[in-house]
């Protein structure tokens, strides 16, 4: 009989699960992409499912060759724009991969021992 009427090895077994959940969903963020635009697709920014800029483009059409410094500031503007548009997108992606194993954790998710959390 166990103290308290615990079964020490189904709860092992669920930990090891959670574990291995955890770390297929941190894969998938790794792999994944997303794209943040801005000026209508003028300004486009990929980041990974981790948050990492891994690209910009910006359209030719986004530039005026009478007024660089006011070409200039746009594209500044658009570039920061696109990428507060992916984060946002790498934040809804993270809690649909993550949010559903960090749910009822103690301080909001962090696991000990695992990277990333």
């Amino acid at each position: 009989m166990n103290p308290g009427g615990m079964d020490m090895q189904a709860l092992l077994q669920q930990a090891q699960q959670m574990q291995q959940q955890l770390v297929e969903a941190q894969q998938d963020l790794e792999e994944a992409e997303v794209e943040g635009t801005s000026g209508g697709g003028l300004v486009k920014v990929k980041l990974s499912g981790r948050g990492q800029v891994e690209d910009i483009t910006v359209d030719p059409k986004a530039v005026d060759p009478t007024d660089a410094e006011e070409t200039a500031q746009t594209i500044a503007d658009l570039v920061l724009a696109a990428i507060r548009d992916a984060e946002a997108q790498v934040e809804r992606l993270q809690q649909e991969k993550m949010g559903p194993l960090t749910e009822g954790m103690p301080g909001g998710g962090g696991i000990p021992g695992l990277p990333g959390f």
